[in-house]
Protein backbone atom coordinates (compact mmCIF):
# COMPACT_ATOMS: atom_id res chain seq x y z
CA UNK A 1 0.00 0.00 0.00
CA UNK A 2 1.35 3.38 -0.90
CA UNK A 3 1.52 6.03 2.28
CA UNK A 4 1.20 9.18 0.94
CA UNK A 5 2.37 11.94 4.15
CA UNK A 6 1.93 15.77 3.58
CA UNK A 7 5.04 17.27 3.32
CA UNK A 8 5.79 21.10 4.70
CA UNK A 9 5.80 23.58 1.77
CA UNK A 10 9.71 24.21 2.85
CA UNK A 11 10.13 20.78 1.92
CA UNK A 12 8.58 20.32 -1.93
CA UNK A 13 10.99 21.10 -4.38
CA UNK A 14 9.51 24.05 -6.16
CA UNK A 15 9.53 23.36 -9.86
CA UNK A 16 8.36 26.06 -11.33
CA UNK A 17 5.83 24.07 -14.00
CA UNK A 18 2.24 25.21 -15.28
CA UNK A 19 0.17 22.62 -13.14
CA UNK A 20 -1.16 20.70 -16.75
CA UNK A 21 2.77 19.73 -16.53
CA UNK A 22 2.75 18.95 -13.42
CA UNK A 23 -0.29 16.39 -13.68
CA UNK A 24 1.52 14.83 -16.66
CA UNK A 25 4.69 14.37 -14.91
CA UNK A 26 2.81 13.26 -11.97
CA UNK A 27 1.07 10.89 -14.13
CA UNK A 28 4.49 9.58 -15.12
CA UNK A 29 5.43 8.48 -11.65
CA UNK A 30 7.60 11.50 -11.07
CA UNK A 31 6.78 11.99 -7.65
CA UNK A 32 8.44 15.31 -7.01
CA UNK A 33 6.16 16.85 -9.47
CA UNK A 34 3.49 15.15 -7.47
CA UNK A 35 4.69 16.75 -4.62
CA UNK A 36 4.59 20.25 -5.94
CA UNK A 37 1.62 19.60 -7.78
CA UNK A 38 -0.63 18.49 -4.24
CA UNK A 39 1.01 21.34 -2.24
CA UNK A 40 -1.25 24.01 -3.04
CA UNK A 41 -3.99 22.01 -2.41
CA UNK A 42 -2.95 20.06 0.90
CA UNK A 43 -4.86 22.44 2.95
CA UNK A 44 -7.88 23.08 0.72
CA UNK A 45 -8.49 19.55 1.30
CA UNK A 46 -7.90 19.52 4.98
CA UNK A 47 -10.26 22.58 5.52
CA UNK A 48 -13.08 21.04 3.39
CA UNK A 49 -12.50 17.44 5.33
CA UNK A 50 -12.94 19.34 9.09
CA UNK A 51 -15.66 21.57 8.25
CA UNK A 52 -17.18 18.01 7.13
CA UNK A 53 -15.97 16.09 10.12
CA UNK A 54 -15.36 18.81 13.16
CA UNK A 55 -12.55 16.94 14.21
CA UNK A 56 -8.64 17.41 13.81
CA UNK A 57 -7.61 14.03 13.59
CA UNK A 58 -10.21 12.54 11.50
CA UNK A 59 -10.17 15.60 9.25
CA UNK A 60 -6.04 14.99 8.67
CA UNK A 61 -6.62 11.20 8.48
CA UNK A 62 -9.50 11.98 5.67
CA UNK A 63 -7.03 14.74 4.09
CA UNK A 64 -4.44 11.92 3.70
CA UNK A 65 -6.67 9.43 2.26
CA UNK A 66 -7.89 11.74 -0.13
CA UNK A 67 -4.14 12.40 -1.28
CA UNK A 68 -3.30 8.48 -1.45
CA UNK A 69 -6.73 8.61 -3.68
CA UNK A 70 -5.39 11.42 -6.36
CA UNK A 71 -1.88 9.77 -6.41
CA UNK A 72 -3.74 6.07 -6.90
CA UNK A 73 -6.14 7.83 -9.45
CA UNK A 74 -4.04 10.42 -11.52
CA UNK A 75 -3.78 8.64 -14.48
CA UNK A 76 -7.94 8.55 -14.66
CA UNK A 77 -7.94 12.57 -14.51
CA UNK A 78 -8.90 13.02 -18.53
CA UNK A 79 -8.58 16.81 -18.63
CA UNK A 80 -12.76 16.76 -19.02
CA UNK A 81 -12.68 19.48 -16.14
CA UNK A 82 -9.76 21.89 -14.37
CA UNK A 83 -7.69 19.79 -11.76
CA UNK A 84 -8.77 21.50 -9.13
CA UNK A 85 -12.66 20.38 -9.50
CA UNK A 86 -11.38 17.06 -9.72
CA UNK A 87 -9.53 17.17 -6.68
CA UNK A 88 -12.48 18.80 -4.73
CA UNK A 89 -15.08 16.17 -6.28
CA UNK A 90 -12.72 13.32 -4.79
CA UNK A 91 -12.17 15.03 -1.54
CA UNK A 92 -16.45 15.41 -1.03
CA UNK A 93 -16.67 12.08 -1.86
CA UNK A 94 -14.20 10.85 0.40
CA UNK A 95 -15.62 12.85 3.35
CA UNK A 96 -19.29 11.80 2.56
CA UNK A 97 -18.85 8.52 1.93
CA UNK A 98 -16.79 8.17 5.50
CA UNK A 99 -19.69 10.30 7.10
CA UNK A 100 -22.88 7.80 6.12
CA UNK A 101 -19.70 4.75 6.84
CA UNK A 102 -19.14 6.20 10.29
CA UNK A 103 -22.55 8.73 10.88
CA UNK A 104 -20.62 11.45 11.80
CA UNK A 105 -22.97 13.99 14.15
CA UNK A 106 -20.91 15.75 16.92
CA UNK A 107 -20.92 18.45 17.96
CA UNK A 108 -17.67 20.82 17.70
CA UNK A 109 -15.85 20.62 20.98
CA UNK A 110 -12.82 19.38 19.07
CA UNK A 111 -12.48 22.48 17.06
CA UNK A 112 -11.18 25.60 18.78
CA UNK A 113 -13.04 28.78 17.92
CA UNK A 114 -10.30 30.59 17.09
CA UNK A 115 -9.29 28.27 14.21
CA UNK A 116 -8.81 30.33 11.07
CA UNK A 117 -9.15 27.56 8.81
CA UNK A 118 -12.75 27.08 10.42
CA UNK A 119 -13.70 30.49 10.08
CA UNK A 120 -17.35 31.14 9.21
CA UNK A 121 -17.84 34.49 6.88
CA UNK A 122 -20.43 36.38 9.34
CA UNK A 123 -21.00 40.33 8.42
CA UNK A 124 -19.68 42.39 11.69
CA UNK A 125 -20.55 45.90 12.20
CA UNK A 126 -18.58 47.22 15.55
CA UNK A 127 -16.21 45.62 17.63
CA UNK A 128 -17.37 46.12 21.18
CA UNK A 129 -16.81 43.38 24.05
CA UNK A 130 -20.55 42.45 24.09
CA UNK A 131 -20.71 42.09 20.15
CA UNK A 132 -17.51 40.06 19.73
CA UNK A 133 -19.07 37.78 21.97
CA UNK A 134 -22.16 37.62 20.89
CA UNK A 135 -20.39 37.17 17.07
CA UNK A 136 -18.01 34.02 18.73
CA UNK A 137 -21.23 32.68 20.26
CA UNK A 138 -23.12 33.00 16.52
CA UNK A 139 -20.44 31.18 14.86
CA UNK A 140 -20.61 27.99 17.53
CA UNK A 141 -24.19 27.89 16.90
CA UNK A 142 -23.36 27.83 13.09
CA UNK A 143 -20.67 25.05 12.82
CA UNK A 144 -22.74 23.27 15.44
CA UNK A 145 -25.56 23.48 13.16
CA UNK A 146 -23.92 22.65 10.10
CA UNK A 147 -21.75 19.41 11.25
CA UNK A 148 -25.75 18.14 12.59
CA UNK A 149 -26.52 18.75 8.68
CA UNK A 150 -26.95 15.19 6.71
CA UNK A 151 -24.05 14.86 4.86
CA UNK A 152 -25.32 15.99 1.17
CA UNK A 153 -26.41 19.32 2.36
CA UNK A 154 -23.66 19.76 4.64
CA UNK A 155 -21.34 19.89 1.70
CA UNK A 156 -23.38 22.76 -0.36
CA UNK A 157 -23.42 24.76 2.47
CA UNK A 158 -19.57 24.40 2.74
CA UNK A 159 -18.94 24.64 -0.89
CA UNK A 160 -21.20 27.42 -1.30
CA UNK A 161 -21.47 30.03 1.23
CA UNK A 162 -18.38 29.18 3.32
CA UNK A 163 -15.48 28.70 -0.05
CA UNK A 164 -17.92 30.72 -2.35
CA UNK A 165 -18.24 28.20 -5.20
CA UNK A 166 -20.26 29.17 -7.94
CA UNK A 167 -23.18 26.97 -8.94
CA UNK A 168 -21.70 25.63 -12.13
CA UNK A 169 -18.48 24.87 -9.98
CA UNK A 170 -20.65 22.97 -7.68
CA UNK A 171 -22.36 21.25 -10.43
CA UNK A 172 -19.09 20.29 -12.09
CA UNK A 173 -17.40 19.06 -8.35
CA UNK A 174 -20.77 17.04 -7.15
CA UNK A 175 -21.67 16.10 -10.87
CA UNK A 176 -25.56 17.34 -10.15
CA UNK A 177 -27.37 19.29 -12.03
CA UNK A 178 -27.83 23.09 -11.86
CA UNK A 179 -31.18 22.35 -10.77
CA UNK A 180 -30.42 19.97 -8.08
CA UNK A 181 -27.24 21.96 -6.95
CA UNK A 182 -29.68 25.12 -6.26
CA UNK A 183 -33.09 23.09 -4.92
CA UNK A 184 -30.57 21.21 -2.54
CA UNK A 185 -28.74 24.19 -1.07
CA UNK A 186 -32.18 26.11 -0.69
CA UNK A 187 -32.80 23.03 1.25
CA UNK A 188 -29.94 23.25 3.11
CA UNK A 189 -30.24 26.44 4.11
CA UNK A 190 -33.69 26.06 5.06
CA UNK A 191 -33.21 23.01 7.55
CA UNK A 192 -29.96 25.06 8.80
CA UNK A 193 -31.57 28.68 9.33
CA UNK A 194 -34.21 25.80 11.34
CA UNK A 195 -31.85 24.71 13.53
CA UNK A 196 -30.70 28.54 14.74
CA UNK A 197 -34.03 29.02 15.62
CA UNK A 198 -34.64 26.10 17.56
CA UNK A 199 -31.02 26.77 19.38
CA UNK A 200 -31.94 30.49 19.67
CA UNK A 201 -34.69 29.91 21.28
CA UNK A 202 -34.13 27.62 23.45
CA UNK A 203 -31.02 29.63 24.75
CA UNK A 204 -33.42 32.25 25.34
CA UNK A 205 -35.79 30.03 27.75
CA UNK A 206 -32.56 29.33 30.03
CA UNK A 207 -32.34 32.74 29.96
Amino acid sequence: MIEYIPIESSEVMKLDYPERELVNKSKNGDMDAFSELISSYEKKIYNIALRMIGNREDAYDMAQEVCIKIYKNINSFKGDSSFSTWVYRITSNVCIDEIRKKKYAMPLTMVNDSAKEFEIPIESHNSLPEDIIERKEKIKDIKKCIIELPPEYRIMIILRDIRGHSYEEISNILNLNMGTVKSRLSRARAILKDKLKNMEQIRNQIV
